[in-house]
């Protein structure tokens, strides 16, 4: 089994992709929290709370709200119409 590294372990570009990667995974999920707060529970494929509590699944839940959690209401299609 391999010891885990403390964090002066890793190398400056170690160092640098955990912190790119958590800002990445940050940013996800105060999108997909802010969009939720302001999103009526109308344009949302299932229950608020639990797309909110999904949004804190890693960098899936935020991915997922975003694809499958939003309704599309009232966009433009190809022809320029509403659907």
């Amino acid at each position: 089994m391999r010891r885990k590294k403390h964090w002066n372990e890793l190398t400056t570009g170690q160092k640098a992709s955990v912190f790119l990667s958590s800002a990445v995974q940050l940013s996800l999920l105060l999108a997909a929290l802010a969009d939720l707060r302001k999103r009526p529970a109308a344009q949302i494929n299932g229950p608020k709370p639990a797309w909110a509590v999904g949004s804190f699944i890693s960098f899936f839940g935020p991915i997922a709200y975003f694809l499958f959690g939003r309704k599309k209401v009232g966009q433009p299609s190809a022809f320029g119409q509403s659907r």
